[in-house]
């Protein structure tokens, strides 16, 4: 099929992210209510809608998922009329969290019911960075672009944050705990073990190509981690930064080291750590500026990360 014959429409943000990055935008004619980027896939028409209110608080979305799953509900609704008059050649969904996109089973029942077309699914089921870079090259081969420029300038910009870190010792080598949500407390897994220890860290809890798992907060204590990293699924830097609040307020907060030293983060998890596409090596740069400022300096400072200036007691 010529390109320009084809007709995407990209159901979760990663997707429309690897999509533009292999220059695709212009065929991309549908994506889901989440994929904001790059801006100019704004005006396409959103096919998916969320049945949670993702304005309310760690806690408040937590407990819509968990009684939509109860209630054996998908957390997204697919416009499937819209989905029809789009007519698309292919559909880009994923099959690895039916928390932060809509289903492939639901993908694959809308498809059956169209009439007008019948598209190529192509679901993405990443774990680990390796099957990043994979599915990335996988969506150019179905859509006969390349992708070996794209993924040329990754694996580039990777072995330079490797390559400066290469002669630290172990004791240089910070302790680092990813929180990927508040309340319940859960540490961010999958590829961010990897991320942490490209850039120079060493991850606590976190588990490579796992799924997130939550942690008990004595846990956290106990561990005393060097640094803290907040990177909240699906929330920017300011909701991080206003929803780090209940954490703060835990007595305990006070005397971990990372809290002492100044050295817990927020960051926009929603734009970088929770996409698994292109925006992953950026998200790898601002770890390495969080963990080694002496190091590397990209200036992502103020737009994907922010120190958390919190005041601390003096009974510490």
């Amino acid at each position: 099929m010529k390109e320009q014959d084809l007709r995407i429409v990209s159901l979760i943000p990663s997707a429309t992210e690897i999509l533009a990055a292999l220059g695709l935008t212009d065929a991309v004619v549908g994506r889901s209510h989440e994929c904001d980027f790059p801006p100019e896939i704004l005006d396409r028409p959103a096919c998916t809608r969320a049945r949670i209110n993702s304005n309310g608080s760690s806690a408040e979305i937590h407990q819509d998922v968990d009684r939509l799953i109860q209630s054996a509900l998908s957390i997204y609704q697919i416009e499937t009329d819209l989905l029809e008059q789009l007519q698309p050649t292919h559909i880009v969904t994923q099959d690895q969290c039916d928390v932060c996109a809509v289903s492939l089973g639901e993908v694959e029942k809308a498809v059956a019911n169209l009439t007008h077309s019948q598209p190529h699914v192509i679901s993405l089921q990443p774990n680990v960075l390796a099957d990043v870079w994979a599915d990335i090259e996988r969506v150019a081969q179905t859509l006969g672009v390349d992708a070996n420029r794209l993924i040329e300038n990754i694996q580039s910009r990777i072995e330079i944050c490797r390559q400066k870190v290469r002669g630290l010792s172990v004791s240089e080598l910070p302790t680092v705990v990813c929180i990927e949500w508040i309340d319940p407390l859960m540490v961010a897994s999958n590829w961010i073990p990897e991320l942490v220890a490209i850039a120079g860290g060493q991850s606590l809890f976190s588990v490579s190509g796992q799924a997130s798992a939550q942690v008990r907060w004595e846990n956290l204590i106990a561990a005393d981690p060097s640094i803290i990293v907040v990177m909240p699924c699906g929330l920017d830097l300011n909701r991080t930064q206003a929803e780090i609040l209940p954490l703060t307020q835990r007595p305990e907060w006070q005397h971990l080291r990372a809290v002492k030293s100044g050295r817990v983060y927020a960051t926009d998890g929603n734009a970088y750590f929770n996409r698994p596409g292109p925006r992953l090596v950026d998200s790898l740069e601002i770890l390495a500026e969080i963990l080694h400022p002496e190091i590397f300096s990209y200036g992502y400072k103020g737009t994907a990360w922010e120190q958390i200036q919190l005041p601390v007691t003096s009974d510490q």
